[in-house]
């Protein structure tokens, strides 16, 4: 009889390869660490092997782990007073960790009240910052449900995230190094931008990127990665953007979403399919109306959409906004409760200029010396 400390991992995934991986490269478990493990019940057969190989490093795991639905119940049941406020108890934990891992475990998202899913992300932001500050990183257990999002089967996805993570190669860790790399030489011309121009159908957008840092994404962070990003200047989103890869925010789809923006600030939102989720993720706090990461996708080995925002936002020739949030080593300054990624492809008709310079057309490098 299986019983759930031995449940089944998906055909063609490891998870022993995985957790290797995730100590070693991406966490680089230390003796002595206290190091969150968060992720999904579903996520068990690799959260048990992460939590094995951080105790072999010396590291102390700590293991949190979540029913399907579970936030879903808070945003629907809990008081005013649990809502909208975070024990102290529960900030004091993730401030003594050292670390953190976060396991994405796919699972059927609810109908409920995506304005009290606002809420709930907001009275969270004191622990999403404080987990900020220490080392983390975030990855995803392939479940049937991701599978099914993805138009596979559940062996076809197991091996997806294999190759999407290179642990179908004898050297994982090599090949992530020769992602940094390439990306490395994107980067150089990237750093000698100021204004980006993003143009595609329903699309014509312009920000400004100068005195900011770009970051490497090079599988430490996101596991899979592929991709450069920076935060934009604040108050400088200017025109329309159509997101046309579609997007899921706490649990629910948006389909089709449409933003304009004004001196940075969203003016106009407007979606195909799930609009009030949109609407409610921008009215979470003043920061959620504004930019606070411009990415662009370099992962050849990610082409097509899956419905998980780690793997679509890595897809070569796509670039993504997120509204909220600025990650501090970019130089962005915005602060909100959200970090929503939203994915516009640029492989049908799209271009992106740095300068007036056209650097991408149709998902591809043009010119010499941009690495890809």
């Amino acid at each position: 009889m299986q019983t759930n400390r031995e449940a089944a991992s998906p055909l063609n995934y490891d998870p022993a390869r995985h957790a290797a991986l995730l100590a070693d490269y991406c966490l680089s478990a230390q003796p002595g660490e206290r190091l969150l493990v968060a992720g999904g019940t579903a996520a068990l057969p690799l959260v048990r092997e992460v939590t094995r190989a951080f105790l072999k490093r010396g590291a102390r795991p700590v293991v949190r782990l979540d029913y399907p639905g579970q936030d879903d119940d808070f945003a629907a049941l809990a008081a005013d007073a649990v809502l909208d406020t975070i024990h102290p108890a529960d900030l004091a934990d993730v401030e003594a960790l050292d670390g953190s891992l976060r396991i994405l475990t796919p699972e059927p998202g609810s109908d409920g009240d995506a304005s009290r899913r606002a809420r709930l992300t907001a009275a969270r932001a004191p622990i999403a910052a404080a987990r900020a500050r220490k080392k983390w990183s975030l990855t995803l257990y392939p479940t049937p449900y991701a599978a099914m999002q993805a138009g596979m089967t559940e062996a076809e996805f197991g091996a997806f995230v294999m190759r999407a993570m290179f642990l179908d190669r004898p050297d994982p860790v090599a090949a992530w190094g020769e992602v940094r790399e390439r990306q490395a030489r994107l980067i150089e011309r990237l750093s000698r931008a100021d204004t980006v121009r993003i143009e595609a159908p329903g699309t014509d957008l312009t920000l400004r990127v100068g005195r900011r840092t770009w970051a490497n994404s090079d599988g430490k962070r996101n596991m899979p990665s592929g991709e450069v990003f920076t935060g934009p200047l604040e108050d400088s989103a200017e025109g329309v953007i159509t997101f046309t890869i579609p997007a899921s925010y706490g649990g629910q789809m948006v389909r089709g979403a449409r933003l304009v923006f004004r001196a940075g600030e969203v003016v106009e939102a407007s979606a195909e399919e799930g609009e009030d989720v949109l609407r409610a993720a921008l009215a979470t706090d003043p920061g959620a109306r504004r930019l606070g990461e411009l990415g662009i996708g370099t992962n050849e080995g990610i082409q097509i959409p899956t419905g998980n925002i780690l793997f679509d936002e890595k897809i070569g020739g796509t670039v993504h906004l997120a509204l909220g949030r600025s990650y501090p080593e970019t130089g962005g300054m915005n602060a909100s409760a959200i970090h929503w990624d939203l994915i516009t492809d640029l492989r049908q008709g799209g271009r992106l200029s740095l300068d007036g310079e056209v650097v991408q057309e149709g998902g591809r490098f043009v010119g010499a010396g941009y690495g890809l």
